[in-house]
């Protein structure tokens, strides 16, 4: 029996998807808070029998703060993904950012040690491969190596693989994924598919960075496998390829009938923006959008290799470029304009 922490994620979702289509028993974990009807709705757009399998998925809540929920959860569970996670930027969300990211993935692998669990995939970052001094392309050999430019949300996840891999020295079978930027339909207002909704809106900005990605069901189905293969004790970076953010905005845009970006929005630009943001942000109460971590996220250049993954798999990755056709389709139908 396969249990997926995190199922009403967007890759979580697309996990439970997976599994039920190789007709293989799943239990999806939610929150008391989770609209479990957004994962129907993200299935409908990869599988026309959606409803079907939809019906199939036993749902339990889980609470991964609470270690006798989640020993709870893995009763008669043999294979555990664990795509729970929490993405911020905003300096006010470090202690939910460790407490989900680090805590969280700590309880985990404890209750699976405790349950001697056969398999655990834990869902990790492409944000922990790093080191500002490595000039080729980074792969799984490299290591974290401090710059003070991290992000917190950075350093969660780094600390939350930490934990898996002191799983693994005290036995633990597990395999540790690192995607890059995930492209999905659905959940429009959360993740990397806000990125579809502000080309919608029609964007004019772009920088120069460069970040590595990849199609959601691509990122599945290589979870899939490697446990499938028990190819434990590893870790895999998951990219189809590296492109510059302006090749994708500019991408998403065209399917979306936008006009492309025209300004470059630099460091100057980008410095300028973020005070402006603090500022409003100070006298409204809402959410910092523009921090110093995500403009340096924004200016990364650094490359990453997808070689070792695909020396274990002849999996063939969805071209980015046709994920971005599928999604800006979805996401205009939504909208009631295709």
């Amino acid at each position: 029996m396969n249990l997926v922490i995190g199922a009403t994620g967007i890759l979580g979702s697309q996990v439970v998807l997976k599994l039920l289509q190789n007709n293989q028993p799943v239990i999806a974990c939610r929150q008391k808070t989770s609209d479990i009807k957004k994962v129907e709705k993200l299935f409908s757009y990869y599988d026309n029998n959606y409803l079907a399998l939809f019906k199939k998925i036993k749902w339990v809540e889980l609470d991964i703060a609470d270690v006798f929920s989640i020993e709870a959860a893995l009763e008669g569970i043999t294979v555990v993904y664990n795509c729970s996670g929490f993405v911020s930027f905003d300096k006010n969300d470090r202690k939910k950012l460790f407490a989900i990211n680090e805590t969280g993935t700590a309880n985990i692998v404890n209750a699976c040690l405790h349950k001697n669990i056969s398999a655990l995939c834990h869902v990790s970052s492409i944000a922990t491969i790093n080191n500002s001094d490595y000039t080729q392309p980074l792969n799984e050999t490299v290591f974290w190596k401090f710059s003070g430019k991290e992000s917190d949300y950075a350093i969660s996840k780094y600390n939350g693989e930490r934990e898996v891999w002191r799983g693994i020295e005290e036995g633990l079978n597990a395999v540790i994924v690192n995607p890059g930027v995930i492209l999905s339909s659905g959940f429009w207002d959360q993740s990397s598919s806000k990125l579809f909704d502000v080309c919608y809106k029609g964007n004019k900005f772009y920088t120069d960075g460069i970040a590595g990605y990849i199609a959601v069901e691509d990122v599945a189905n290589c979870m899939l496998e490697l446990v499938e293969k028990r190819l434990f004790a590893n870790r895999y970076i998951l990219i189809e390829e590296n492109y510059s953010f302006k090749s994708i905005l500019d991408k998403i845009q065209s399917e979306l009938k936008k006009p492309k970006t025209t300004i470059n929005a630099g460091k100057k630009i980008l410095t300028v923006a973020r005070i402006l943001d603090a500022i409003v942000c100070f006298f409204t109460n809402k959410p910092r959008k523009i921090t110093k971590p995500l403009i340096s996220s924004a200016l990364n250049k650094q490359l990453y290799s997808n070689a070792k993954i695909k020396s274990v798999s002849n999996f063939s990755f969805t071209p980015v470029n046709q994920a971005i056709e599928k999604i800006s389709a979805d996401l205009l139908k939504d909208k009631g304009l295709f």
